[in-house]
């Protein structure tokens, strides 16, 4: 598993991209502000993607279920702060973000939770077989919207953003949206921790090392299928972090909202090279500018825009940014 990769030339893919764009759209401030929205919402697709990234890196399980967590996360979130007003429309911005960490957090347990139980009962019978992966995980996610459903009703439910990220912060004629950087900022803290996480602690070394070879790590004494569902533990529940973050972003919750994001999360993984953490932060942010930059100019093609980055990127690296070593 790539954490950090020396390899700097996919690096420059994001800022080419953005230096590309702007003479078609002229104008320096609408530029920047589509820049920063397409960082902003490339850095919350990393956070959904990363656990999947996470779970296929390490485990080499297809996990189509990866949805279900995206919409339990954002229900759970919607859920905790909807007793919380007096800290949402609170003024002190403080108050607004305690609220939000407090339904990330809450988010984050629930879908973990979950996760346990999916890769006990779900996911652990289909080890090694990857096409019983695909189907039994997909009737997994049905399970679970269909779950949501009953608990929290079939009809949308709207997750205003707390009074305090709301609105924009004016960079001389930029507008630029206040969550936005909270997600940006959001995103660097989570690739980060990632990243140390699997380079710079004896965990991630015996992970990395366990997907190298299993039989040598395990005669060393340590269990390596209890860190392999810690690892389908951690992506299940920064996928419920990356649904309260989405759901933030879209204001809005359906059932099937993670099944709807799911199509973007394997163009990034695909992208970065199927299970690497820094390719994915990569395709992420590409999808994210794509989007935005093709919806400001080209509405209509905004969908095969990102299809067509991912056949260009392929195009170029056949195994994706920063492919996975052995896979």
């Amino acid at each position: 598993m790539k954490g950090l990769d020396v390899d700097w030339k996919p690096l420059a893919l994001v800022p080419v991209l953005a230096a590309a764009v702007f003479p078609f759209i002229g104008s320096g401030s609408t530029w920047l502000t589509l820049t920063v929205a397409g960082l902003a919402m490339g850095m919350i697709i990393f956070i959904i993607a990363s656990g999947l990234t996470l779970v296929f890196g390490l485990m080499d399980v297809l996990n189509f279920g990866h949805g279900v967590f995206i919409a339990l996360g954002a229900y759970v979130a919607a859920s905790v702060l909807a007793p919380m007003a007096d800290w949402t429309t609170s003024t002190d911005i403080a108050r607004n973000l305690a609220a939000v960490l407090a339904a990330m957090l809450a988010a984050m347990l629930v879908a973990g939770v979950v996760g346990l139980a999916f890769e006990r009962f779900i996911v652990r019978p289909v080890y090694g077989q990857h096409l019983k992966q695909i189907l039994i995980t997909m009737g997994g996610m049905i399970i679970g919207e269909e779950l949501i459903k009953v608990i929290w009703g079939a009809q949308q439910k709207t997750l205003p953003l707390p009074d305090g990220l709301r609105g924009s912060l004016l960079l001389g004629d930029a507008s630029i949206g206040k969550y936005r950087l909270f997600a940006v900022a959001v995103g660097i803290v989570v690739f980060a921790l990632l990243a140390w996480t699997l380079n710079r602690t004896k965990i991630g070394l015996l992970i990395r090392a366990g997907v190298q070879d299993r039989e040598m790590v395990e005669s060393l004494g340590y269990r390596i299928r209890r860190l392999f569902v810690g690892v389908f533990v951690v992506g299940s529940a920064l996928a419920g972090l990356g649904g309260v973050m989405w759901g933030l972003f879209q204001q809005n919750l359906i059932p099937q909202m993670g099944a709807q994001v799911n199509v973007l999360i394997f163009i990034v993984i695909i992208i970065g090279g199927l299970g690497s953490t820094s390719g994915a932060l990569i395709g992420a942010l590409l999808v994210g500018l794509m989007t935005n930059y093709t919806g400001f100019l080209l509405p209509q093609a905004t969908l095969f825009s990102t299809i067509a980055l991912m056949v260009a990127v392929l195009l170029w690296r056949p195994q994706g940014v920063y492919p996975v070593t052995g896979r």
